[in-house]
C-alpha cells in the first residue's frame, strides 16, 4: 500500500531528505562540497564534490561535471569492530536539537582554506578525507572520544575540535592529540562551545575560529555555574536520571561568555571589551584584515562591532548600533572584501540596508548604504574578492531574491529566469562560482544550480555576467498530494501577507468549508512564502475537508524594522488582532470572487462562499501553539477550537536572548509579562482544547504545558493534554510525527462537528 502523506511526510524529514546543503565551494571555484543523502528516505546524510568543468582553454579533465560520493557514513560504520550503532554523544544531540537537525550521518563538515580536505564527525569520532580527485578516503583523524565540532587549520595539517568541554588539536601528520586549553576540571566551564542561548536564539552554533595563517585561535570561554539548573525527567522511565541542563531563563542569570586569543605554542592573551555593559557575544569573523567580533547588551538595544588588537587582546569599537527597541542580528556580518572594506548593514528609511565602507567610516558614522530603502536585506550570503552576496526582498516579503553589490555597483544576481522568477532564492560564491538555490509556489522541490562567471571577450561587455556550469540534483520525493491550491493574499488594511489554501477537489462557490487557521506568526519566521514546500502540511490539511489559512502578521520577518518592532513589550495583542482581521479579510475576498457577501452568500442565488466563520479552529506549534491557545482563550467568539502543540505559557519560563528582547526585564515590566501569559486567562476556556508537548523537550520545557492545564483544571475548564514520551521539541520520530497529523485531524472534526468529505483518500483520513 502507497504510503499515506502523514507517512510520507514523517519518513521524508517533511521531504527535506536527498536535498543538497551545506554547499562549500574551494577559493578557486573549481569544486563544491556539499551535503545530501542517497535518496528521499534515507536518513543517513553522505559528502559528496561536485568538481566543475575547466575554463574554455584549459583541458577538461574526465570527472568535470560529475559528482564524487566522497564519505558514505555507511561504509565507515561498517568498518567499526563490535557495534556498528550511530549513537550521538549527548553533546552532539544537544547541538543537532539547537539546530533542529533531522538526518544522521555526516550533517556538518568543515574544510581547509582551499578546500582540498574536510573534518566530520560520527558518533563522537572524528574524520578528514580528500576532497580532491583521488584523494583518500575517509580517515580516523586521532581525535579523542566524544568529539564535537572538528574544523582543520586553513593548511590543512591538523584539526581542532572541543571534547569534555576543552579545545584540543589532532596533528594529521605526526598522530598527536594535545590540548590547547582546558577547564581543568570545572563542570560548568567549555571552551570553544556555544552557550545554550547563542545556538537557540543568535545563530551562532560555534565557539572558535582559526585564524588565516593557523597560528592561533579565537576561542569563546562559557562560564554557566551562574545559569539556573533544571531537571528534565523520562517519566516513562523512571529508573534514568533526569537530565540537567542550564536554561536561562528571562530575568535570570546568563552564562559568562569571555574570549581568549590562543597561539598554538600555548600562550594566550584575554580579549578585552565592556563585557558588564555588552555581554552577549553575537558572533565573530577572522579574516585577512584581522578578528572582528560582535557584542551586544542584555537588553539588546545596543550593538558594537569590534576590532580586536591580535597582540594584546584590546578592542577598537568601529561601530555602534543603538535602537529604542531592540537590534536584529543579521545573519552573514561582519565580513571583509579582499579590498579591506567591512561588509555590515544599518536599518534606516525603514528598511535594512546594506553597507560596504572602510573602518574609518563606520567609525566616524559617515558610511552611506549601498542599497536602497526599497531592498529589504535579509542577510548576507557569501563575500567573494569584492563582491558581496546578500539576500532581500524586493517589496514584496514572500518573495527571497538574491543581489550582488561590487565593482560594478548593485544588481540582480545574473543568471537569468532562475534567479528572476519568483520564488524564494538563496546563494553562496566563491571564486567566481555560484551555487544558486530555488524554490517557486509553482510546484514543490528545490533546483541547484552552479553558475560561473562569464568574463567579456574584448570589446563585448554584454557577454559579462554568470552562466550555468552545472546542476546539483535533488533526490527528495515528490509528495503524495493530488495538487496544490494555494492563493497568496494581502488581507485587510495592514495587507496582511496571508495564503489561503483550498482542497484540490474543492469548487469554489460551492459549499461552506470549515475553516483551520495553521500560522507560527512570531518573531524569527515566516510561514508565508513565494514557495509550495511551505504549504504541504496545509494542503493536506486542506484536503482532509478544511479551508486553511496562515496569516503572517506583525512581528514576522521580511517586512523591515517597524513592522518586526511593532509587537514590542506585547507578544499577544497585535500577533493576535492580525490573525483575526486576516481571517475576517479572507473571508470577504472568497465572498467577493463569487459575488456574495459571507453572511448572505446563500440567500442571494450566487452560491456559497467558502469559509464557514462559524466552524473556525486554529493549530500551531511553538510560538504557534502560544498563540492556539491565545486566540481560543481571548477570542471564543471567533475561534472554536484550538490545538496548541509545545505552547509557552508563561514567558517567565523561557530563555532570556528571545523573551527580554521583546518584553523587557520581567522584574522592571512585570506588566508585559502578565499581559503575555495565558495562565490568567485559564478560567475563560469556553472552546476545546488540545495541547501537546513532548517531555524531553528542554526548548519550550513541559512546564509551560503543565501549568496551564493546573490553571485549567483549578478553573474547571475540561481540555485535552498530549504527552510525547521521549520527544523533544522537534517531535522527528516516524510514527509520531505521522500519527500528530492523524490525531489533529480527528480532533477538528469532532470539536467542529465536521464529517470526513468523501473525496478525502481514506489512506489520508482518520
Amino acid at each position: 500500500m502507497t504510503d499515506s502523506f502523514p507517512r510520507q511526510q514523517a519518513r521524508t524529514h517533511r521531504f527535506s531528505l536527498g536535498v543538497p546543503r551545506s554547499f562549500q565551494i574551494s577559493p578557486d571555484g573549481s569544486r563544491i562540497a556539499f551535503l545530501r543523502s542517497k535518496g528521499g528516505s534515507d536518513p543517513m546524510t553522505c559528502l559528496w564534490v561536485l568538481d566543475l568543468p575547466g575554463q574554455a582553454d584549459a583541458t577538461e579533465p574526465a570527472h568535470a561535471g560529475l559528482e564524487r560520493l566522497v564519505a558514505d557514513p555507511a561504509a565507515i560504520v561498517a568498518t567499526w569492530a563490535g557495534s556498528g550503532a550511530l549513537d550521538e554523544p549527548d553533546e552532539e544531540k544537544a547541538r543537532r536539537e539547537r539546530s533542529r537537525e533531522h538526518a544522521a550521518g555526516v550533517v556538518a563538515f568543515a574544510t581547509d582554506a582551499d578546500a582540498t580536505m574536510a573534518a566530520f564527525t560520527l558518533a563522537g569520532r572524528v574524520y578528514t578525507v580528500g576532497l580532491t580527485p583521488g584523494a583518500p578516503g575517509p580517515t580516523p583523524a586521532g581525535a579523542r572520544f566524544p568529539a564535537i565540532d572538528p574544523r582543520p587549520d586553513p593548511s590543512g595539517s591538523c584539526v581542532s575540535y572541543v571534547c569534555d568541554g576543552a579545545l584540543r588539536l589532532a596533528d594529521l601528520r605526526s598522530g598527536e592529540d594535545t590540548e590547547l586549553i582546558g577547564p581543568d576540571g570545572a563542570d560548568c566551564i567549555t571552551f570553544g562551545l556555544a552557550e545554550f542561548v547563542a545556538a537557540e536564539e543568535m545563530g551562532r552554533s560555534r565557539g572558535y575560529w582559526w585564524a588565516p595563517d593557523g597560528s592561533a585561535l579565537l576561542v569563546a570561554r562559557v562560564d554557566d555555574s551562574r545559569v539556573n539548573r533544571w531537571h528534565i525527567a523520562d517519566p516513562a522511565n523512571p529508573d534514568r536520571r533526569p537530565a540537567e541542563v542550564g536554561y536561562p531563563s528571562a530575568g535570570t542569570p546568563n552564562a559568562l561568555v569571555s574570549l581568549l586569543l590562543v597561539r598554538l605554542d600555548g600562550t594566550s592573551v584575554a580579549v578585552r571589551w565592556d563585557a558588564v555593559t555588552y555581554s552577549y557575544l553575537v558572533t565573530a569573523d577572522w579574516g585577512a584584515g584581522g578578528p572582528l567580533i560582535v557584542v551586544q547588551s542584555r537588553d539588546q538595544r545596543r550593538m558594537q562591532l569590534l576590532a580586536i588588537d591580535q597582540v594584546t587582546g584590546a578592542t577598537t569599537v568601529l561601530r555602534e548600533d543603538c535602537d529604542e527597541h531592540w537590534l536584529d542580528i543579521v545573519p552573514g556580518v561582519p565580513a571583509r572584501t579582499a579590498s579591506g572594506k567591512i561588509v555590515w548593514t544599518a536599518d534606516s528609511d525603514g528598511a535594512r540596508r546594506l553597507l560596504v565602507a572602510t573602518a574609518a567610516e563606520l567609525a566616524d558614522g559617515c558610511a552611506a548604504p549601498v542599497t536602497p530603502a526599497a531592498l529589504q536585506v535579509r542577510g548576507v550570503a557569501a563575500v567573494d574578492g569584492d563582491t558581496v552576496l546578500f539576500s532581500c526582498s524586493e517589496g514584496e516579503p514572500t518573495e527571497v531574491n538574491v543581489w550582488a553589490y561590487g565593482p560594478g555597483g548593485l544588481a540582480r544576481l545574473a543568471g537569468g529566469a532562475a534567479s528572476a522568477a519568483s520564488g524564494v532564492h538563496g546563494a553562496v560564491r566563491a571564486g567566481g562560482t555560484t551555487v544558486l538555490t530555488s524554490q517557486s509556489i509553482a510546484g514543490p522541490g528545490v533546483t541547484v544550480q552552479v553558475l560561473r562567471d562569464q568574463p567579456a571577450a574584448a570589446g563585448d561587455a554584454a557577454q559579462e555576467g554568470q552562466v550555468v556550469s552545472a546542476a546539483i540534483a535533488s533526490l527528495a520525493e515528490r509528495p503524495a498530494l493530488p495538487a496544490l491550491r494555494v492563493e497568496l493574499l494581502r488581507a485587510g488594511r495592514r495587507e496582511i501577507r496571508t495564503a489561503l489554501i483550498l482542497p484540490s477537489w474543492h469548487e469554489p462557490g460551492s459549499a461552506k468549508l470549515p475553516v483551520l487557521l495553521d500560522p507560527y506568526a512570531g518573531p524569527h519566521s515566516q510561514r508565508v512564502l513565494a514557495s509550495a514546500d511551505a504549504f504541504l502540511t496545509a494542503q493536506w490539511f486542506a484536503d482532509q475537508g478544511f479551508a486553511v489559512i496562515v496569516p503572517d502578521g506583525r512581528g514576522t520577518p521580511g517586512r523591515g524594522p517597524g513592522w518586526e518592532r511593532a509587537i514590542a513589550g506585547d507578544l499577544a495583542g497585535p500577533v493576535l488582532d492580525d490573525q483575526v482581521d486576516a481571517l475576517a479579510a479572507t473571508a470577504e475576498h472568497c465572498a467577493s470572487k463569487h459575488g456574495a457577501s459571507q453572511h448572505g452568500a446563500g440567500q442571494h442565488g450566487a452560491g456559497q462562499a467558502d469559509l464557514d466563520l462559524t466552524r473556525v479552529a486554529i493549530r500551531g506549534w511553538s510560538f504557534g501553539g502560544y498563540l492556539a491557545a491565545l486566540a481560543v482563550l481571548r477570542r471564543p467568539d471567533v475561534f472554536h477550537a484550538a490545538i496548541a502543540g509545545a505552547p509557552v505559557t508563561d514567558w517567565r519560563l523561557y530563555d532570556t536572548h528571545y523573551t527580554e528582547r521583546y518584553l523587557g526585564d520581567p522584574a522592571a515590566n512585570g506588566a508585559a509579562y502578565d499581559q503575555s501569559s495565558l495562565l490568567a486567562d485559564a478560567h475563560k476556556l469556553s472552546r476545546p482544547l488540545m495541547i501537546i508537548h513532548g517531555l524531553a523537550d528542554d526548548n519550550v520545557v513541559v512546564a509551560h504545558t503543565l501549568r496551564l492545564s493546573s490553571a485549567l483544571l483549578a478553573a474547571g475548564r475540561p481540555h485535552c493534554v498530549l504527552p510525547l514520551s521521549g520527544v523533544t521539541h522537534m517531535a522527528s520520530q516516524e510514527e509520531v510525527a505521522e500519527n500528530l497529523l492523524l490525531l489533529q485531524v480527528d480532533f477538528l472534526r469532532r470539536s467542529l462537528g465536521v464529517a470526513p468529505p468523501p473525496q478525502a483518500k481514506q489512506n489520508n483520513a482518520v
